[in-house]
């Protein structure tokens, strides 16, 4: 049976009397990539801070490799192998880029089978940090600073890689970028949660499709069923 590396059951999740989440279940496969699509407002990005603790749930459980989670700190989550890139970077711009990621440095899991990431692999990912090593974070491109963000997570030697939003502002030379990096962590067995406003970014390089719609799952599917099915993304996203 396969591994569930993270697993959302029937999760409830409210900011303050928004009831955001409405029992929600999906499940991310171990070193496969699922895709989390929906509009904006659907509750993507709570289920990323729902998955990494920094909202929790009122109802329901989160499971990371079959061990519950749900009432654990985000350090705690973190100490169990998974990490955010969060929406908007929220990289530390008065700290260096080497500073940015020696303060996010972290052991692997003991469960981990992953090379474990340090600074020197992490600028072998991104040559243009290493460039930039010594510079205030404040000062780098918006790229650069994406570059940063993804490195940041990777120094906390994760299993369980969850991606908000990477590709958003960017020019589209250095989306392409960020994607084929995203495709080397896939293909280095890291299990990645994608949520992406585009949906062709995702089905290009996702295993698994949950789209959310008004905070509830609408669809599971793969990505070759959906390229297919023009009426049902209209329906949830919109597009196509």
């Amino acid at each position: 049976m396969a591994t569930s590396a993270l697993r959302l059951d029937n999760v409830d999740a409210f900011y303050g009397d928004s009831h955001v989440l409405q029992n929600v279940s999906f499940e991310l496969g171990e070193a496969r990539m699922l895709g989390l699509l929906g509009r904006n407002g659907a509750g993507k990005s709570t289920c990323m801070n729902v998955g990494m603790g920094l909202l929790a749930a009122r109802r329901g459980e989160v499971s990371v490799f079959g061990e519950k989670v749900t009432r654990l700190s985000p350090e705690m989550i973190a100490a169990r192998g998974v990490a955010l890139v969060p929406q908007g970077r929220r990289i530390f711009r008065s700290l260096t880029v080497r500073e940015n990621l020696i303060v996010a440095g972290r052991k692997p899991d003991a469960g981990s089978n992953h090379a474990p990431w340090t600074i020197d692999t992490v600028f072998g990912m991104f040559p243009r940090l290493k460039e930039r090593t010594a510079q205030m974070a404040a000062h780098l491109s918006g790229g650069e600073q994406q570059m940063l963000a993804i490195g940041r997570a990777l120094m906390g030697n994760p299993r369980v890689l969850l991606m908000d939003e990477p590709s958003e502002g960017l020019a589209p030379q250095i989306v392409a970028e960020v994607m084929a990096t995203i495709r080397k962590l896939k293909e280095s067995g890291l299990s990645i949660i994608l949520v992406e406003q585009n949906p062709n970014l995702v089905f290009d390089v996702a295993d698994d499709i949950v789209i959310l719609n008004t905070g509830g799952v609408a669809v599971v599917s793969t990505p070759a069923a959906l390229r297919q099915d023009d009426a049902l993304l209209r329906q949830h996203l919109g597009v196509f």
